[in-house]
């Protein structure tokens, strides 16, 4: 009966220790295809924050790029507010000169009038006479004339030489307001570069602040995910260690078990020996012979094999390349500049693309070259890096002429013909070089 009740003490030791592997196994399992997961989106986090660290450095540079761009800009605003300054100081003078030119040629009209509404009016032919009667020969009477003469062709010449000055001081005021009413155009083009880099600006810093707080909050996810790894690791740690521990108990109890089993069958041999008598010594070997039987117990070990599937993808991907689109023919820079000059009177409009309505500079240049299908930007600025540059000594018609501020399309003979300014509109200028030339670009 002793025996039994150990024997079942036993068994219920060994169950109770292999139900507490198995289930301490089965959780290891999860947590190890939980920390497989983690680890997973663990990766995908750190993708995700590399690329976005990746299109926030570049926003960088765009916008590093912009404000340098700002900065050229407002820079050139600056110079064009001085000549501004200056041009209208030069049109205040004009304006002064010309109203002393008018007085001064007024005066000398109405001192001549004096001196002929005295020898005509006032005189009549009794004038002469008198010049004839104070004459004392013919001589005097001849220089008294040819003096009056001299006089008269004087105070003509004086005359004309006056209307000659007022009119070159109106022509000057009017080449004046002409030049102010190019830098006005320019200063409206510069305000509008300058509100539109701005703009660009404000959007991509927004941009970059989106892609900083995306980037916090993928990082906070990932160092969530890498705290979930970490307690994973530290509980399948721990139950490694109670298994470890179980298998030592377990361990250590069958021992002590099979020693009590092999204590107790070796004091049941000796009390068997002494009770039996000599007379009965070949059936006490017999006896012990049969009671020799030891019981062994076989301990059997569970082993797990976990089974590892590994599973491999292949992508392939295709790429195609597509060459940019050219225009349905090749025109030349000669058939550009005629068809720009048929539009030459019509009125400039600031941000204009009509070549018949109106148009601003850079919007003309678009304009003359989308009929020969050219795409080209509608900014001053930005037409002076298109096509390919060349040197002002080699400009040939067609060619793009950039200034500060201002575009003009070459048309040969060292002129150009632009979308001047409100006052003049879209007119021919004999002189490329009437300012001073930033680029000359050629896009045929």
């Amino acid at each position: 009966m002793k025996k039994r009740i150990l024997c079942l003490f036993l068994g219920l030791t060994m169950m109770f220790s292999q139900v507490m592997t198995v289930s301490a196994s089965g959780r290891k399992e999860e947590l190890e295809q939980e920390k497989a997961a983690a680890e997973s989106q663990l990766s995908a986090q750190q993708s995700k924050i590399d690329d976005l660290e990746a299109k926030k450095n570049a926003l960088t540079q765009e916008i590093n790029s912009l404000d340098t761009d700002l900065v050229n800009l407002l820079v050139q605003m600056d110079i064009l507010e001085s000549d501004l300054t200056n041009k209208e100081s030069e049109i205040e003078q004009t304006k002064a000169d010309l109203v002393v030119a008018e007085q001064d040629r007024d005066q000398q009209y109405a001192d001549m009038k004096k001196r002929i509404q005295y020898l005509y009016e006032k005189g009549g032919d009794n004038g002469w006479v008198q010049l004839l009667m104070q004459a004392d020969n013919l001589a005097s009477l001849l220089n008294q004339a040819e003096y009056v003469q001299k006089l008269y062709d004087s105070d003509r010449t004086s005359l004309e030489n006056f209307k000659a000055v007022v009119q070159q001081v109106t022509d000057l005021n009017d080449q004046l307001e002409s030049e102010k009413a190019d830098l006005v155009a320019m200063q409206a083009e510069y305000q509008a570069q300058e509100a539109n880099l701005e703009t660009q600006l404000a959007q991509k810093k927004a941009t970059s602040a989106d892609y900083a707080s995306q980037i916090a909050t993928a990082q906070n996810q990932a160092n969530q995910y890498v705290e979930l790894i970490r307690q994973q690791n530290a509980e399948i740690r721990k139950i490694e260690e109670e298994e470890k521990k179980a298998a030592e108990e377990a361990a250590r109890k069958a021992a002590e078990e099979a020693a009590r089993k092999e204590a107790e069958q070796k004091a049941a041999q000796a009390a068997a020996s002494n009770n039996t008598s000599n007379s009965s010594s070949s059936n006490k070997t017999n006896n012990s012979t049969g009671s020799s039987n030891s019981n062994t117990s076989t301990g059997s070990s569970n082993s797990n094999t976990g089974s590892s599937n590994s599973g491999s993808t292949s992508s392939g991907g295709s790429s195609s390349s597509s060459g940019g689109g050219s225009v349905a023919y090749n025109p030349t820079g000669a058939a550009v500049a005629s068809y720009a000059c048929q539009f030459v009177g019509n009125p400039y409009v600031w941000g204009g693309t009509s070549l018949t309505n109106g148009a601003d500079c850079s919007g003309f240049v678009m304009s003359v070259y989308a009929h020969f299908g050219i795409s080209l930007p509608h900014s001053s600025s930005a037409l002076a890096g298109v096509g390919r540059g060349v040197p002002y000594s080699q400009a040939m018609p067609g060619d793009i002429i950039c200034y500060s501020g201002h575009v003009a399309i070459y048309i040969g003979g060292g002129a150009i013909v632009h979308a001047s300014n409100q006052k003049d509109g879209i007119k021919i200028t004999s002189n490329a070089a009437y300012r001073e030339i930033i680029a000359v670009r050629r896009v045929l």
